[in-house]
């Protein structure tokens, strides 16, 4: 219920974010107001049930609810921030292999993050030691405010460190014209590259979400491995889609 509740959060975010930056632009607004969601309903999803405490009960059902309302707020900050932030790439240049080149720096700089964020999970893991539930909640709350420190770091660094960009002129003096919806509706490809983005994402989510209780409850591994495992997947991943575009 909770994930299902940030995935159709996210889904109409995303349609709605892409509407409104099209016709009103300030990326960085977008960007900004974005990354302060995801913050605050990220710290939150991990720091207990806020309803819960709010109204001095801890039903499952407020539970379910208070959860919920905290995924799909993180996924209407996430889509507004991954809309924007890919959004400006468009708008920086004109020239087609610039474009080509800021995207692959944006992945790189995405596949960094995501390493970061096993290092941070391995590092707590192996100089805190858990024995209670009290324990494990406690570790994940580390892992969870120090990426939220680094994050809020990493935008603060990107917001003023990067001019907003303008609307450009094409290469004939004229604006770009903005496609109507109904051009990519009749498009094949728009089909062929949804099925696959969305088969990829179904199996990456779900693989993440039970792959550090399959390492822990089935392979009775050491809790490290909830952060070294998924780092060298997803290092081993990512060699094998950059070997195909190596040059032999």
């Amino acid at each position: 219920m909770v994930m299902l509740s940030g995935q159709v959060a996210d889904g109409f975010t995303t349609i709605l974010a892409g509407e409104l930056i099209d016709r009103f632009g300030h990326f960085k607004i977008w960007h900004a107001a974005g990354s302060v969601l995801v913050a605050v309903s990220f710290s939150s999803v991990f720091g207990g049930c806020v309803p819960c405490k709010i109204f001095g009960t801890s039903s499952s059902t407020l539970e379910t609810v208070g959860y919920s309302l905290f995924a799909a707020i993180f996924n209407v900050g996430w889509a507004a921030t991954q809309v924007s932030h890919m959004s400006m790439v468009n708008c920086i240049t004109l020239n087609s292999t610039s474009r080509v080149v800021l995207t692959s720096c944006r992945n790189a700089f995405t596949m960094i993050a995501n390493l970061s964020l096993y290092a941070v999970a391995l590092i707590v893991f192996a100089v805190t030691k858990a024995n209670t539930y009290a324990d494990f909640e406690n570790q994940y709350r580390w892992i969870v405010y120090s990426s939220i420190f680094i994050g809020c770091c990493s935008v603060g660094i990107f917001l003023f460190g990067t001019k907003e960009p303008r609307s450009r002129v094409g290469a004939q003096g004229n604006f770009h014209v903005r496609i109507a919806w109904a051009y990519w509706i009749k498009r094949v490809p728009y089909y062929e590259v949804a099925i696959v983005y969305v088969l990829t994402r179904l199996v990456v989510n779900v693989s993440q979400a039970y792959l550090a209780f399959y390492v822990i409850n089935d392979l009775r591994m050491a809790q490290s491995a909830k952060a070294l495992v998924p780092a060298i997947i997803y290092t081993c991943s990512f060699i094998v889609s950059v070997i195909p575009h190596v040059p032999l």
